[in-house]
Parts: C-alpha cells; structure tokens; sequence
C-alpha cells in the first residue's frame, strides 16, 4: 500500500506538469481562471491539514510529556533539540553562504534589475525580536489552536503536561482521555491523507498553469545553483543520520519519502507534518521524542529555508553589484541566525527574514522582486529540505536518548498501532 500511495503522488506531480503546461500554452487568456479554479483543491486540503494539525499537536504533546516522567528528562531533550537545531541552522546559513560565493549567479544577471527603491509590499514591519518574543506566548490556547499555531500550542501542551505530571492521581483520566484523542487524530490523519495525490495534481496543475516553466529559466543560473546548494545540505544530512543512527537511517529515507513529495509538490512543510510524524513512528522513535522535537522544529529547525536566506541576500547584493566583505557577510550570517528564529506567525517568513536583513546592510530590497516570481518553485526545495532535517533531529534526539525502538510496519489508511501513541510506548533500555 506505501508503495503504491508513494506511486500516486509521483504521477500526480507529472499528470500535473503535463496539464499545467498545456493549460499556460493552449488557454493563455483563461489560465489564470484555470489556476484559480484547479488551485482550490489543493486549497481544501491544505485546510483539512490545518484542521488536523493543532488538536494532534497538542493531544501526542501532551501525552508524551506527561508519560516522560521527571521535569529534568524533558530539560535534558530540550537542551538536546535546541543544540541541535542551532547547530543546523549555522550549517544551513553557511553553506548558502559558502555555495553563494562559489558560484557567483548574480555576477551577471541577464535581466533588468528593479530599481533601488521600489517596493515589495512584504510586511517587514511585521517582524522584530520584541514580536517575536511576546508572539511566543499565547493570550488564548483557543485562539492559537484556531490560528494552528505551532510555537504557542507547545509553548501551552509543556505547562498543561508538566502540571499534569505533578498530580498523577487527578490527571489519570485527562491522560486517558488525551490518549483516546491521540489514536483517534491519528485515525483522521490516514483519512485526511488518503486526498493527497488529488491535492498534489491540483497543486503541480494550479502552479505551472499559471507561470508556466518558462519563467524557470529568466533564473536557471540562479535556480541551478540554488538547488544544488540544496543536493549538497541533503548530503550532508544524510552522512551525519548514517554516523549518527547507522545503516538503519536508510529505513528512514525510504519512510519518508510520502512526506516528501507531499512537502515539495505543496510547497509546504505543514501539509507533511501529519505524514512525517506517522514515518518517524513507523521508524520506531518513541511518540514521546517525537511529538516534542517535531512541532519545535517546524519554527527552529528550518535547514532548507536557512540556506536559501544568505544564499538569495548575497544573490541580490551580487546583481546590484555591491562589494560584500568577509566579515560583511559572516555579520549578515550572524543577524540571520538570531532573525530567523524570529518568524513565527508572519506570513512569507524568509521573504520577509531576507527583506528585513537587506534594509540593515543597505542592500536594495527591491532585489527580492526578482526573484518573488519564482518563490513557489523555490519553495518547493526548502520545504522537502525542511522535512529531512526535522527527521534527522528527530531520530537523533531520540537516538541519544536511547528511545529509538524497532520499526512498524503500517501503511497509509492502516489501523495507528497502540505503541504509537504517547501514553503507550513501551518501555525501552535507557529510558529514565
């Protein structure tokens, strides 16, 4: 059944590049009507998604954390995780950074650059360190759970669980209600996914009929060397998971690979959060790991998304050609790495990361007009790149924490196993 769901998807993506491209060429006065119209299938299932996604965070959150037992087990994963994830995104940044100056595509830009003061009507004002930090606490869990969002739902499922903790006789019901909850999210989940290579079409089909492919290649430098930028972080990757967890991390590639062609043909990370937790079970991390460090990754931990912040700024810095020093860019790295972690809740996050960075070393933000057209194509790539770190952090974490147990075997629309349910993991060596 995995196989054949994983077949789907794929002919979905190219039954979607074969009509989308035959929409844009033959029906160029109603593709953008055709877009639209084919766009809101993709559109309904990204809100079955989001419909899905706050209630599972929470309710596998919740029970991992109250079933791990003492206040300093769950201090010791978060400083792991939070290790981890720093040092990622200082890989991801210079490595975009190193690639950036290697290859040079902004050396000679082909095109008309926009001029120097011409707006992009991102929301840069949206976003500042201050926003960031009281945007973390939620005013209400209702109204965070409405607007799904992820950092506030942990930030309230880490209280509400270790409250939970501190009075076991009186939390014993909440927990198996919370439990139930949690086998029945997962049940939906298979429901809901079973949409997905219709969405998938819709999404392949919705994109290329409106810009059709040809826009690629006003950028093929830029792109290309974007998107071999990101082969060589996939490769990093996947060399650290095999040192790291062994031969068995091959297992995990192959068991991500739904949430993979999901997140890139989508465009969205969200859309494979459902599928990435249920591989990351199947691949035996203990549900308590992985329904803590998965939800955090999704706002610290966007491998893909980082690399494509230093690498698109000193892409525009390059065709406006304005001398960048060594220690200009390592500084633009370093206020990167603090601003991005600064995004939640602002809609086009690393559009809006990389325009507010531009304006604090005098760079055009005009420049991110260039290259606005091909975003979706784009992030295509950073959202897959972001699945395959939150992953491998995930198995890491998990693996150092001695709650990497033997996989499962399940498939899409399967019954959830009650081992991957949070309050049901059986015990393991070296749990504490």
């Amino acid at each position: 059944m995995s196989n054949r769901f994983t077949q789907y998807i794929l002919a979905a993506m190219v039954l979607g590049i074969v009509m989308g491209t035959a929409i844009y060429n033959f029906l160029p006065d109603t593709r953008g009507e055709w877009a639209s119209a084919i766009n809101l299938i993709a559109m309904m299932f990204l809100r079955l998604i989001k419909m899905i996604i706050a209630p599972l965070v929470f309710a596998t959150l919740v029970g991992g954390i109250a079933h791990m037992g003492s206040g300093s087990k769950l201090g010791r994963i978060f400083a792991k995780t939070m290790g981890w994830f720093i040092s990622a995104s200082f890989i991801s940044l210079l490595l975009g950074l190193i690639m950036v100056n290697l290859l040079q595509p902004g050396a000679n830009f082909p095109g008309t650059l926009p001029a120097a003061g011409q707006s992009t009507g991102l929301p840069v004002s949206a976003f500042s360190i201050e926003k960031f930090l009281t945007h973390l606490i939620p005013t209400s869990i209702a109204d965070a759970m409405a607007q799904n969002e992820i950092l506030q739902i942990v930030i309230f499922a880490v209280f509400f669980s270790v409250a939970m903790g501190s009075m076991p006789e009186r939390s014993k019901p909440i927990l198996a209600m919370i439990d139930d909850i949690g086998h029945i999210m997962l049940k939906v989940t298979s429901y809901v996914m079973l949409f997905a290579p219709l969405a998938v079409w819709a999404a392949i089909t919705a994109t290329v009929a409106k810009n059709g492919l040809a826009v690629l290649w006003k950028l093929v430098v830029f792109m290309g060397g974007f998107y071999l930028s990101l082969m060589i972080l996939w490769a990093i990757l996947v060399i650290v998971g095999f040192i790291v967890i062994g031969p068995r991390y091959g297992h995990l590639l192959k068991l991500v690979r739904e949430p993979l062609m999901i997140a890139f043909s989508t465009a969205s990370s969200e859309a494979a959060y459902p599928k990435t937790l249920e591989a990351l079970n199947r691949f035996g991390a203990s549900s308590r790991i992985s329904s803590f460090v998965l939800p955090l990754g999704y706002s610290f931990n966007l491998d893909g998304t980082m690399m494509y912040c230093t690498f698109a700024a000193v892409f525009i810095a390059q065709s406006y050609h304005i001398d960048m020093p060594l220690g200009t860019q390592l500084a633009m790295l370093a206020t990167l790495m603090i601003t991005s972690k600064g995004v939640a809740g602002v809609p086009r996050a690393s559009l809006v990361v990389i325009a507010s960075t531009l304006a604090q070393f005098n760079i055009p933000e005009a420049g991110l007009l260039m290259i606005m057209g091909i975003d979706t194509f784009l992030d295509m790539g950073r959202s897959a790149t972001n699945v395959i770190g939150n992953t491998l952090a995930t198995s890491v974490v998990a693996k150092w924490e001695g709650e990497l147990g033997p996989e499962h075997a399940m498939g899409p629309g399967d019954a959830v196993p009650d081992d991957m349910i949070p309050g049901e993991v059986p015990a393991m060596a070296g749990h504490g």
